[in-house]
C-alpha cells in the first residue's frame, strides 16, 4: 500500500481540548489526515502480540529490519561519531537479541504529527515482563517518519522480538495551543526518516 503524500499543512490541529487524544480523535487524524499509515482501526492479536488502535493510544508494530549491536570492532560508543560497524544487519521475522545487548528496528507505521500534538511511547507489557525494554524519545510536533525503536535485552539470556507484531504503545497529547516552532520548522535532523536510522551528530 502506497503512502499518502500529505504535507504538514494538510494535517489539522487536533480537534479537542488539551489532554490525551481518544480513539475517536486518533482514528480521525489517521484516516482523514494521514497521521498514522498504515492504520489498524482495532486491536489485532490472533496469536500475535497485539497492535492497532486502543482506547487512548495506538500500538505500533516493529518491522523486519533489525540492526543488532555488536562490540566486536569497537571499544567505545560515541553518539557524536557512531560507527555503522557497531551493528549487524538482519532482515528476519524473529530477531534474537543477545544477552545484555540491544537492537534497533523501526515502526511499520509512518507517523505525521500535528503541530499541536506531542507523542510519548511506552513499551508493551508483554515484552517488559520478559526484560525487554523499548525506548523511544517523544515524537515532536510537526515531525514525520518511521520511528526508530531501540529494544534493550536486560536479561542474561538471548531474547526474541517478533517482526510485524505489536512492540510499543504511542500516546498522543494535545497541547494548550500550537507550538511556535515545530520540528519541521527547524528542519530537525531526523525529519522524514524512512528506515532504521542511526544517531546523527
Amino acid at each position: 500500500m502506497a503512502l499518502l503524500k500529505p504535507t504538514q499543512d494538510d494535517i489539522p490541529l487536533a480537534l479537542a481540548a488539551p489532554g490525551i487524544l481518544s480513539d475517536t480523535q486518533i482514528r480521525d487524524l489517521a484516516l482523514n489526515h494521514g497521521m498514522i499509515e498504515p492504520f489498524e482501526e482495532k486491536q489485532n492479536a490472533g496469536g500475535k502480540i497485539s497492535y492497532g488502535l486502543s482506547s487512548y493510544g495506538y500500538d505500533a508494530r516493529c518491522s523486519n529490519e533489525f540492526k543488532i549491536f555488536t562490540n566486536v570492532d569497537n571499544a567505545i560508543v560515541d553518539p557524536k561519531d557512531f560507527q555503522a560497524q557497531s551493528f549487524v544487519d538482519r532482515e528476519t521475522d524473529v530477531c534474537v537479541i543477545p544477552p545484555n545487548s540491544f537492537a534497533l528496528t523501526r515502526s511499520v507505521e509512518y507517523f505525521r504529527i500535528p503541530r499541536d500534538v506531542l507523542v510519548i511511547c511506552l513499551g508493551k507489557s508483554t515484552y517488559a515482563r520478559c526484560g525487554l525494554i523499548v525506548n523511544v524519545t517523544p515524537l515532536e510536533p510537526g515531525w514525520e517518519g518511521h520511528v526508530t525503536l531501540e529494544i534493550s535485552n536486560t536479561t542474561p539470556l538471548p531474547a526474541k522480538v517478533y517482526a510485524n507484531e505489536g512492540v510499543a504503545q504511542f500516546l498522543f497529547f494535545k497541547g494548550s495551543e500550537p507550538c511556535e516552532t515545530s520540528y519541521a520548522d527547524r528542519s530537525g535532523k531526523y525529519m522524514r526518516q524512512t528506515g532504521v536510522t542511526l544517531p546523527k551528530a
